[in-house]
């Protein structure tokens, strides 16, 4: 290793210490669930994790998993278009198509992969990008990669400036509209009547990243589009299955037969890269099989929102307002967060403080994520943590 690059590399770890910024990674020897067991602290309440329905530690998920590894063992070893796809994609791809409510979908390694594989395919020279300012890292990024499309921000959720900016466009030319459906650092939920009114206005492709809603969102957790009734007036979905549906890994695009099969022509992460792996595919499918099968899953995940929320106010802390699974506390500096989810750690609740660079400088936050696994003991006994937590910081009385 080249010395000089070696110690620039540890000067900067320095200093994120020293600034009480350094993140350290949690080692878990558990399945994920209500609670884990972690090497460095012990047992905790998880409040961090996006297994929203609780399906990561399914009996019928897990096994579906297993089931897949024996069939089809560990992969292909190679990309599809080289060696072929295993026919449990086909299954998975028409099952999330049917699920959402599109002609068809595309499943990739993660989310990341499936955003950044999208917008730079269709948003070529030409067409225009107009994308909320706090949409996902993984949405910036692949407009980032757009290099040859016109890219714009709008403030976030700010109706009158997108439709500005879109109005200032040519009225011929091709413009997508990208929007996150829950924002995973506000919780709060996209406009999406105002964003599919304003596309049709002025003839817009909409493009909604529905990763915190897929599962959740709605009346039977088909995501948000169906919260807002707009199940088939949203061009294009993506999501993952690495949250609410699984809790392992993969992302999809979910849209017309022509889009998919451009991305399967086309998209450089698709073209470049194995496709999930089968056991997943597998895991994946059971669980939206287990939603279907059990809407209870989302009345008690509901409730645990609203008993947390309304608590965690009586206790005197100040959440942002929202209806989603993910109830965010601004506590102000980045070290601040970080000394609060430690201070948590250690009396056994797993929740995470984010700071900057993942939400702006002053507006760090921890983040609560509310699940059906989680039981009115867990949830009593974590508010109790938050209670003793917020008084010895000053955030309480």
């Amino acid at each position: 290793m080249n010395q000089v690059f070696n110690r620039r590399l540890r000067d900067e770890l320095d200093t994120l210490r020293a600034a009480g910024t350094f993140k350290h990674l949690r080692h878990i020897t558990t399945p994920m669930a209500a609670t884990v067991h972690m090497q460095e602290t012990g047992d905790a309440i998880v409040l961090s994790s996006n297994n929203y329905l609780g399906l990561a530690d399914n009996p019928r998920v897990v096994q579906a998993g297993r089931e897949g590894l024996e069939k089809y063992g560990a992969g292909t070893a190679s990309v599809r278009f080289i060696c072929g796809t295993f026919d449990i994609h086909q299954r998975l791809e028409r099952r999330i198509a049917e699920f959402l409510g599109t002609e068809n979908s595309l499943t990739y390694v993660s989310c990341w992969a499936a955003n950044t594989g999208l917008i730079p395919t269709i948003a070529i020279e030409g067409t225009a990008i107009v994308s909320d300012e706090l949409n996902h890292a993984s949405i910036i990024d692949g407009c980032r990669m757009a290099t040859q499309a016109h890219r714009l921000r709008y403030k976030h959720g700010d109706m009158a400036e997108l439709e500005a900016k879109l109005a200032n466009l040519p009225p011929d030319m091709i413009k997508f509209i990208i929007s996150d459906g829950v924002f995973s650092m506000e919780g709060d939920l996209a406009k999406l009547p105002e964003i599919a009114a304003l596309a049709r206005r002025y003839n817009a492709v909409t493009i909604v990243d529905d990763s915190h809603g897929t599962g959740v969102t709605g009346r039977t957790g088909r995501g948000t589009i169906e919260h807002f009734a707009l199940t088939g007036q949203i061009d294009i979905i993506t999501g993952t299955l690495g949250k609410a549906l699984g809790g392992a890994a993969g992302g999809f695009v979910a849209g017309t037969n022509e889009l998919v099969e451009t991305l399967i022509q086309k998209s450089r992460p698709q073209l470049f890269s194995n496709a999930l792996p089968a056991t997943v595919a597998c895991s994946a499918l059971a669980a939206i099989d287990e939603l279907d099968a059990h809407p209870e899953l989302l009345v008690k995940q509901r409730e645990n929102i609203a008993y947390f929320r309304d608590a965690i106010k009586r206790l005197g802390y100040k959440p942002l307002p929202g209806e989603s699974a993910i109830i965010p506390i601004i506590v102000g500096e980045t070290s601040f967060a970080i000394k609060m989810s430690d201070m948590l750690l250690k009396r056994g609740v797993f929740v995470t403080g984010f700071g900057y660079p993942v939400v702006p400088e002053g507006t760090a936050r921890i983040r609560v994520q509310m699940s059906a696994a989680l039981e009115r003991e867990h949830l009593d006994r974590a508010l109790d943590a938050f209670a003793k937590v917020g008084r010895e910081l000053g955030l309480i009385a």
